[in-house]
């Protein structure tokens, strides 16, 4: 598994050395802190999470009304992928796109359960995230927007393996965190920097 995590990462790092990608990613991200309310801005809103070739054949799916609950479809795909607008109650918009181990782990995750996952899963999120900002105490900001970027995450008996990485995002490095309600970590690598204003 370590050997497939170390792979995985080589390629996403010179698949992000290509020039004009950057450009391209950029292009469909606007960070906010509004969410979308219809199901037409849902269905936008999703689609900014990811590049082309993910978003245009995944599956749109609305987050469930009460944790466990059930998600509801927007726009049934043709692929594998999932893309849901930003998660409701969150303080910014951050939209994602999962394969399906992600996506498993993300439902299992928020239900309360361990996830039960026995692959490594790939999301993306274009439009980035916000942490607590832990690397510039002197700022004014409590948050800090960490850029596009890819996530990682890996099945519960390799987590050893997450745990050297970093686990504050405010400083623009690769990291790792876990979801509200988990406990396994999921890696975290930025692409790029948000634009400062």
């Amino acid at each position: 598994m370590k050997s497939c995590l170390c792979a995985l990462i080589m390629t996403f790092l010179s698949l992000a050395a290509m020039p004009g990608h950057a450009q391209i990613m950029m292009s469909h991200s606007d960070p906010s802190t509004k969410h979308p309310v219809t199901d037409a801005d849902k269905l936008v809103d999703a689609l900014r999470a990811g590049p082309k070739f993910v978003t245009a054949d995944a599956t749109i799916l609305d987050w469930p009304s009460s944790p466990g609950g059930e998600y509801r479809v927007l726009r049934k795909g043709t692929s594998q992928w999932t893309c849901l607008p930003g998660v409701p109650g969150y303080s910014h918009d951050e939209p994602g796109c999962f394969d399906p181990a992600f996506m498993t782990w993300i439902k299992e995750s928020l239900a309360g359960k361990e996830p039960e996952i026995h692959t490594i899963g790939i999301a993306y999120m274009y439009v980035g995230a916000w942490v607590a900002n832990k690397s510039d105490p002197a700022s004014k900001e409590e948050e800090f927007h960490v850029g596009p970027h890819v996530m990682i995450v890996s099945p519960h008996e390799s987590q050893k393996e997450l745990e050297s990485f970093s686990h504050d995002g405010s400083n623009g490095q690769p990291y790792v965190a876990h979801l509200p309600k988990g406990h396994d970590l999921y890696l975290v690598m930025p692409y790029r920097e948000w634009p400062q204003q």
